[in-house]
């Protein structure tokens, strides 16, 4: 499966329901999402967004959406452009979450000093 055929965005931080970033993502989803996780560790930038290194050991717990097809490269442009703005040097990155489902995320570059959430929940930090 090529990357060009990924739908489904994988989020951990505040991209998710009810916290600051959800309205950037919330016209682009096409289902309610799915509970889910991908392997990696989540961290506290200490600005009030979290940071996810997917080649940690560890199970990052999040949820998985399925992104409209007809406003596919839209949402991706928007929400990139959104986690792009923010210190951390975030880039998406493809994943497979537990459920095995292909997805983006977006992945902590560097640059900022970190710490480690406990349970790899950003939600319940």
């Amino acid at each position: 499966m090529s990357d060009e055929s990924i739908s489904h965005l994988f989020v951990y931080g505040t991209l998710q329901p009810g916290d600051v970033r959800w309205p950037f993502l919330a016209p682009y989803v096409a289902d309610e999402g799915v509970p889910d996780a991908v392997g990696g560790r989540v961290y506290d930038t200490g600005r009030g967004y979290p940071a996810a290194c997917f080649d940690e050991p560890g199970t990052i717990v999040g949820r998985t959406y399925r992104l409209r097809a007809d406003r596919l490269e839209e949402a991706l442009a928007v929400i990139d452009e959104e986690e792009f703005s923010v210190a951390g040097d975030y880039v998406r990155v493809a994943v497979k979450t537990a459920l095995g489902t292909r997805a983006w995320a977006y992945e902590y570059g560097g640059g900022l000093e970190l710490t480690p959430i406990d349970g790899n929940d950003w939600s319940r930090r």
